[in-house]
């Protein structure tokens, strides 16, 4: 097994490796050359590849993001750090009528991949957006989301060998968590969910750090008796529905948790894909654990109050097994 390194440096290391490994793969994005980003995502990359292939830009995502459809179209393989994706609402022409439609109107491949640290943390309602299934909702996009060092590193390997603009999702709340990485060509599968727990009762779907919060929620449980498998999407889109179903034939009962909005949401969507597919395995309704339907506070009783946490999953799969989910907080 290899060191254990965080989150942010698995992302280092992957990039690195693929850099040396592919002269086409160039870092453009704001803060980066030399802070290394805002989480320091990108820590050392600059200073080991050069200022042209770690380019420090101005302060306009939309030219970033067009830049980089333009360089993918040609040859090259960018990687345009957004460091927040809500700064994405800046680049959103850029991203859902250029990159996820040129493929389509002109034949040609886009390896661009756009990373961007997402998800609930002390930032305040304007840098505290979920935005996965904003950009699920997009033809032409990838949308991965990885919950842990190996997969983070792994999956950026695959992301950045295809041919599909991608949205890299990384947790701002994740970036410290350590883990084992794999080597070189050690790859993770995009559109690939893991099983990352097996069990019988019910199935708990998350991605992210939410998994962290369902696993502890799965280890309360079985010391109650009542045994869950939980699975770790990984990728948002291509979303692996045939892991999912296979699931929840299994264990009768499913709920999605997620730290986004309830309505149009990633949550929403697996619910519906299970009813249509596996309706006659159902012992209860789909639950949907997400969270509340309100900007995110600052103050971090409010950011707590308004996202899921380890009790209210284990409160939702007890409700399940009453054959009614109970998300209530």
């Amino acid at each position: 097994m290899s060191e254990l390194v965080t989150v942010g440096q698995a992302f280092q290391q992957g990039l690195s490796e693929e850099m040396t490994r592919d002269e086409t793969v160039f870092v453009l994005g704001t803060d980066l050359f030399i802070r290394g980003g805002h989480f320091a995502q990108v820590r050392g990359v600059g200073p080991r590849f050069g200022h042209d292939r770690v380019i420090d830009s101005p302060i306009s995502e939309a030219a970033m993001v067009a830049a980089g459809v333009g360089a993918a179209m040609n040859g090259m393989r960018p990687v345009i750090d957004l460091n927040f994706i809500d700064f994405a609402f800046g680049a959103m022409d850029e991203i859902a009528n250029q990159a996820a439609k040129a493929r389509y109107l002109w034949g040609k491949p886009v390896p661009l991949l756009i990373r961007a640290s997402s998800g609930v943390s002390l930032f305040a309602a304007q840098h505290n957006n979920s935005l996965e299934a904003w950009f699920m909702h997009m033809p032409g996009l990838v949308v991965v989301m990885p919950s842990n060092s190996y997969d983070t590193k792994g999956i950026l390997k695959s992301a950045l060998r295809g041919d599909d603009p991608v949205l890299f999702f990384m947790h701002k709340r994740l970036t410290g968590a350590r883990g084992p990485v794999g080597g070189p060509e050690e790859l993770v599968p995009i559109g690939k969910a893991a099983v990352v727990r097996e069990g019988s009762d019910a199935t708990l779907v998350s991605s992210g750090i939410v998994v962290n919060k369902v696993k502890k929620a799965a280890e309360l449980l079985a010391d109650e008796g009542i045994d869950v498998e939980v699975i770790d999407l990984r990728t948002i889109f291509p979303l692996d529905t045939e892991t999912i179903d296979a699931s929840v034939r299994k264990t009768g009962r499913a709920i999605v948790v997620t730290e986004e909005p309830p309505y149009a949401s990633v949550a929403s969507e697996i619910a519906a894909s299970v009813q249509e597919s596996v309706f006659e395995y159902l012992d209860a309704p789909v639950a949907r654990l997400t969270a509340a339907h309100a900007p995110i506070g600052h103050a971090p009783n409010l950011m707590e109050a308004v996202i899921p946490q380890v009790e209210h999953v284990v409160k939702a799969v007890r409700g399940s097994l009453e054959n009614w989910p109970s998300s209530e907080r």
